[in-house]
């Protein structure tokens, strides 16, 4: 930290996710400060540094790394480029938060894990969702045991017409590491195991479908479009976990399908004693009392901050304490361990038991 004892943060990546975590960062300006940011695009990293008042611009990522005017690192770049910036980063000893999905896949999620076991320094994964106040309440009551114990849970996101950046590093499996089970449904997956009290995983099996995006329909307003580029993703998954305790999940996620959806992510929570139900700003506990279905209606607060800068304060927090994160190495190893078996039984289709090591 320096001399005011504010935590100093570098940000690489100044793109949509970058610039988000700048801005919540950023209204954190008694316990951080951002001092330097850097992106493939310079032009937009000098456009950040700008409007958000940052010293230094760096011409790469490893001289932002290496900078001695930074504490920690917040890492927004494409998916592939996880592993090797995060290890990095650990070994030059300096905290990190990094975007979802942890790795591009199991191998390199584990590498991180692994770095951030030999590093006293706090890797959190970025999982905002975990910070959202309906779930937030949710997981609040489950830890208190109302649910009793949560036996199976469904969870998904489906999007009607939402593939992001077609021909773009979102939609080629080298660069991403998948389509929206990577993309979208990890957060479903993480929320699920975490609001279930973090079972561990198994077993697996799954289906993946590429029925829009390699005839180029089911294009979303994300990302700006490639027509010369490459679409070898899913554009749906659907899978069953099951988990060393008994327990179940079932994830179902899309970018593109033709169903009547709204377009939000949802869980829902079966317990012995009680059940929750998750549905974007909105959320319900049911139970049963004397005969009679009880149900319990679940909202926002009116003046909520925001999940996301729950998210940063709870970064901070860790960095200062030397606490350990909610959405630790741990668990970002865990959810990639499940998405590659998930793409694996849809390759063989059989289950797929996960190997822990």
């Amino acid at each position: 930290m320096g001399n005011s004892g504010k935590i100093r943060i570098g940000v690489i990546g100044a793109g949509n996710i970058g610039n988000v975590h700048m801005r919540e960062f950023s209204k954190l300006g008694n316990e951080c400060v951002i001092t330097a940011v850097t992106d493939a695009y310079m032009p937009l990293a000098e456009q950040r540094a700008k409007e958000y008042d940052i010293a230094k611009v760096a011409s790469s990522p490893e001289e932002l790394i290496q900078s001695g005017d930074v504490d920690a690192v917040i890492i927004g770049v494409p998916n592939q480029f996880h592993a090797p910036l995060a290890v990095q980063a650990l070994e030059a000893g300096k905290h990190v938060l990094l975007e979802k999905p942890m790795g591009l896949n199991a191998e390199a999620a584990r590498q991180i894990y692994k770095a951030s076991q030999a590093s006293d320094k706090v890797l959190m994964v970025s999982h905002q969702m975990r910070w959202e106040s309906v779930a937030m309440q949710i997981k609040e009551q489950a830890d208190r045991g109302e649910l009793g114990r949560i036996y199976t849970a469904k969870t998904g996101w489906f999007r009607r017409k939402g593939i992001p950046g077609w021909g773009t590093w979102f939609t080629r499996m080298d660069q991403s590491g998948g389509g929206p089970l990577i993309d979208i449904g990890v957060h479903m997956l993480d929320l699920a195991l975490y609001l279930m009290g973090n079972p561990k995983p198994v077993s697996v099996f799954g289906s993946t479908y590429a029925e829009f995006g390699p005839r180029r329909k089911g294009i979303g307003t994300w990302g700006k479009p490639d027509w010369n580029g490459v679409y070898d993703v899913e554009d749906m998954a659907t899978a069953l976990i099951k988990m060393e305790d008994g327990s179940t999940l079932t994830l179902e996620v899309s970018w593109a399908v033709h169903m009547d959806t709204d377009n939000v992510p949802f869980i829902h929570l079966m317990g012995t004693e009680g059940g929750a139900s998750y549905k974007g700003p909105q959320g319900k506990l049911l139970t049963e009392k004397f005969d009679r279905p009880i149900e319990t209606e679940l909202r926002r607060p009116d003046n909520d901050e925001g999940e996301r800068q729950r998210l940063s304060r709870h970064f901070l927090e860790c960095v200062r304490e030397g606490k350990e994160p909610i959405s630790s190495a741990l668990t970002g190893y865990t959810n990639n361990l499940v998405l590659d078996a998930i793409y694996e039984s849809s390759r063989t289709g059989h289950e797929v038991r996960l190997k822990w090591d």
